[in-house]
């Protein structure tokens, strides 16, 4: 037997196993999903009859899943936008906003601590995080920001009970857990470039603004490209907060709700899980759609340093 056929055989028998875990764990859950799609199924109690595409004709009419889908563009905007100009200013001042003499480029100084802080939220299980939040919003003078405005002698806010504020409110959580895993990111993608670059750079002159767009953003282009995908994911998600978080599970009066609340709800609570399967059809394709289109949009040619 030839060494390619030994080579072939140990790294085909090293994925059978991997492979087939897949297949029968992920795949295959999802191809069930487009199959119940096509049904009325109302759970194990009763025999699916198929419908075709009607649930998805449905789709259209639900005031429901429209309003969970702006929310979504809401967080597709917000999310991602926020949440990776933050991780940027931190990672920038972390890793080279210290400065120093001669030019050299260095981070503030206790960088190490501050990076720990930030990514504390990223230890801490999504219920934790939306117990603590609920402290935090409280409607009365109990909760940690009405008891600083009660201080500040201002009237208590429904951080969660007001539909204007309810969903800010959440994103505001989301952006704070998310934070911190792209600060530390980005940090490594700004230590992976030379010092030697922005130090050439400072002595000619050039501001930390005209070194961050010139320099430290095109050379960090790929990393920040893959936080998008990622964070615009995360904005087809927010399951766990929302359910959390929201006032009777995407209230009030719908103003929290996601899709993937909605398609919980839908199967756990109606017993509908032909017309849940559909809504999850649907955002599964919205996903894959958000994400090819990203990185289709943001592909520059790569810089090699």
């Amino acid at each position: 037997m030839s060494a390619r056929l030994r080579a072939f055989g140990f790294v085909a028998g090293s994925l059978a196993v991997p492979v087939v875990l897949y297949v029968a764990f992920v795949i295959n859950p999802y191809v069930q999903a487009f199959q119940i799609a096509l049904t009325d199924w109302r759970g194990v109690s009763r025999t699916p009859g198929f419908v075709g595409l009607e649930n998805f004709a449905r789709l259209w009419d639900d005031q429901v899943f429209w309003q969970a889908l702006r929310n979504h563009g809401v967080l597709l905007v917000t999310l991602p936008l926020v949440t990776i100009a933050l991780a940027l200013f931190f990672a920038y001042l972390l890793n080279l906003g210290g400065g120093g003499a001669s030019g050299k480029m260095r981070g503030v100084r206790g960088a190490g601590f501050y990076r720990v802080v930030f990514f504390l939220p990223q230890v801490l299980a999504v219920a934790v995080v939306g117990v603590l939040f609920k402290a935090v919003y409280r409607p009365d003078e109990s909760g940690v920001l009405n008891s600083a405005l009660a201080g500040l002698g201002l009237e208590p806010v429904g951080w969660l009970t007001e539909p204007r504020l309810a969903f800010w409110s959440i994103i505001a959580v989301m952006v704070w857990q998310a934070v911190g895993f792209y600060v530390v990111l980005f940090s490594a993608g700004m230590a992976a470039i030379p010092k030697d670059v922005f130090e050439a750079a400072a002595l000619d002159g050039a501001g930390r603004v005209r070194m961050f767009l010139s320099i430290t953003l095109p050379l960090l282009w790929d990393t920040v490209q893959v936080g998008w995908v990622y964070l615009g994911i995360a904005a087809f998600d927010g399951f766990a907060l929302v359910q959390v978080l929201s006032v009777d599970r995407g209230g009030p009066d719908g103003a929290t709700t996601v899709l993937p609340l909605e398609i919980w709800k839908t199967a756990f609570s109606y017993s509908k899980f032909g017309y849940a399967s559909a809504m999850g059809v649907a955002l599964f394709f919205m996903t894959i759609t958000f994400a090819a289109l990203t990185l289709r949009v943001t592909r520059r040619e790569r810089i090699e340093f």
